[in-house]
């Protein structure tokens, strides 16, 4: 019998951590996080946490600048699901 991963929908511990990682140093990285967690986190879907918790990897000056749309994804981050985000949170 295999064990089901809880969604992270489901999860308030998970939700919570995601929006605790969200909290950055630069404050351009926190507003547009905040922003669209604010917006969109009741509504995300477990490929776009994934995608999220990726990009909340990276350091800041790099978060910032996918953010901004000055850089585009090195290829370990160049995968649809995080391209997609990446579309979302720069419209925030």
């Amino acid at each position: 019998m295999a064990m089901e991963c809880a969604r992270h929908q489901d999860d308030p511990a998970r939700r919570a951590r995601l929006r605790w990682r969200s909290r950055r140093g630069l404050l351009e990285n926190d507003l547009i996080l905040t922003r669209f967690l604010d917006a969109h986190e009741t509504e995300l879907s477990d490929d776009e946490v994934d995608a999220l918790t990726r990009l909340l990897e990276l350091p800041d000056n790099d978060l910032m600048g996918l953010l901004l749309g000055q850089n585009e994804p090195a290829e370990a981050l160049n995968l649809p699901h995080v391209l997609a985000l990446l579309r979302r949170l720069r419209q925030t």
